[in-house]
C-alpha cells in the first residue's frame, strides 16, 4: 500500500467539527514515543469502533499516518518533548464529546468495551469510569480497575483479592461490591488510571482543567480523582468494559516519585482536618523511605522536601478545592450538565520527564 505525504499535524479545530455534529464519545488516543504503539492502539479501537464517536490521537511523536486515516481519526500535533500529560490535555482539548475516553498508546480496546461505560452516564453524579485492565500476558486476568489515593498522599492501584484476579471472578466481586476489593471508604478517592478510563467532559475541564502536569504521569490520575470527590461526584469501576494493558518497562526515579507523591498530598490538603492528614503523610513519607532499596531513600526524600518547599504554588488548587468543596455542600438537588461548545484550551503541555506511563507509585 503507497504511504501518504508525511503527517504535518494540521486538522480542523474542534469548534468547527462540533457545527458539523456532536458526538457523545470522544476517544483520545496520546503516543508520546512509539508509533508502533499508537498503531496497535488504533487498529484495536477502529476494529471495534463505537457509534457516535470521534477519535482524536495527540501526536508527541512522529506518525506519517501510513493508512491514511485522517477521515477517520482526527490528529493533533503536540510540540517537541510533550508529556504523556501533556499529550492527554492536548487531545482533550481538541474534542467535541460529552464524554471523553483516554486509551494510551499501547493499550488495547476489546469487543464493546464502551457501552456499559458510556451508560453510566445516564446518572448526573458519576463523573468517572473505571474499565478493567486485562493483564497483557493473560488476557483473562485482571491487572487493575482503577486507582485510589489516601489522604496521607499514596496512590493505590484497585484490584480484587487475590482469588478473584480471572475476569468473571472479578466482575462478580466488582458488581456485588464487597469488601473483596479496597475499600474506598477509608480513602480519599477513587478514579480511573490515566491511561484507561472515561471522564464526563464538563467535569474533567472544571476539576482539572484537565490533568495535573505538576503530578506528572505517576500520580495524575490520583490527583484528579481527588478534585472529582471534592466535588461531590463519584467514580464507578465497570467490569464489562475491559482494556489489555500496553507491554514494556517502566523507568523509575525515585525523586520523581517523591516530588509527586508531595505534591500530590500537598494539592489535596484543602478541607481535610489538618493534624490528621499530617500524621497520615507522615506515616506514607516513613512506608516510602523503607520501600527503597539501600539509599533509594535519599533521592526519594529530596524530592518530598522539594515539593514541601514549592507549597506556595498550591495555593490556586487549595483556593479550587475549596470551592468545589463549598458547591458540593451547597447542593440539595441533581447536578445539571450541559455540553453547549468544544473544550477549552488546556495548560499547555510540559517537557517530558524522565518517568513513563506506570500503573503505581
Amino acid at each position: 500500500m503507497a504511504q501518504s505525504p508525511p503527517f504535518t499535524g494540521q486538522g480542523e479545530p474542534a469548534s468547527l467539527r462540533l457545527a458539523a455534529a456532536t458526538p457523545r464519545l470522544s476517544i483520545v488516543i496520546p503516543a508520546v514515543s512509539s508509533a508502533e504503539d499508537l498503531e496497535q492502539t488504533l487498529v484495536s479501537v477502529l476494529e471495534n469502533r463505537p457509534d457516535d464517536c470521534e477519535i482524536v490521537v495527540a501526536l508527541g511523536c512522529e506518525y506519517d499516518d501510513p493508512w491514511n486515516i485522517r477521515d477517520e481519526v482526527h490528529f493533533v500535533r503536540a510540540p517537541a518533548g510533550a508529556s504523556v500529560v501533556g499529550c492527554i490535555n492536548l487531545g482533550i482539548s481538541a474534542c467535541c464529546g460529552e464524554i471523553i475516553h483516554v486509551l494510551a498508546a499501547g493499550w488495547r480496546a476489546t469487543a464493546g468495551w464502551t457501552a456499559a461505560a458510556v451508560g453510566h452516564f445516564e446518572e448526573p453524579d458519576v463523573a468517572a469510569v473505571a474499565p478493567l485492565t486485562l493483564c497483557k500476558d493473560d488476557h483473562g486476568r485482571v491487572g487493575s480497575c482503577g486507582v485510589v489515593a489516601t489522604a496521607g498522599g499514596r496512590r493505590i492501584v484497585r484490584r480484587p483479592r487475590r482469588d478473584a484476579r480471572r475476569v468473571e471472578e472479578a466482575a462478580e466481586v466488582l458488581a456485588g461490591d464487597t469488601d473483596s476489593v479496597v475499600d474506598v471508604g477509608r480513602l480519599a478517592a477513587f478514579g480511573p488510571t490515566i491511561e484507561a478510563g472515561f471522564w464526563r467532559a464538563e467535569v474533567l475541564t472544571d476539576a482539572g482543567p484537565g490533568f495535573a502536569g505538576c503530578c506528572g504521569p505517576l500520580l495524575a490520575d490520583a490527583d484528579l480523582a481527588v478534585a472529582i470527590e471534592r466535588a461531590g461526584y463519584r467514580c464507578v469501576a465497570e467490569p464489562a468494559s475491559r482494556v489489555i494493558e500496553a507491554a514494556g518497562v517502566v523507568s523509575r526515579s525515585s525523586f520523581l516519585e517523591g516530588l509527586y507523591a508531595g505534591r500530590l498530598f500537598w494539592r489535596s490538603v484543602a478541607g481535610q482536618p489538618l493534624l490528621w492528614i499530617m500524621l497520615l503523610h507522615l506515616g506514607e513519607i516513613v512506608r516510602h523511605t523503607f520501600a527503597r532499596p539501600p539509599l533509594g531513600w535519599v533521592p526519594a526524600v529530596a524530592g518530598r522536601l522539594v515539593a514541601a518547599l514549592q507549597i506556595g504554588s498550591y495555593l490556586t488548587r487549595y483556593r479550587q478545592l475549596r470551592s468545589l468543596t463549598r458547591k458540593s455542600s451547597a447542593a440539595d438537588d441533581g447536578v445539571s450538565l450541559r455540553i453547549d461548545d468544544g473544550h477549552p484550551p488546556l495548560r499547555p503541555p510540559r517537557q517530558r520527564s524522565r518517568g513513563s506511563l506506570r500503573k503505581s507509585a
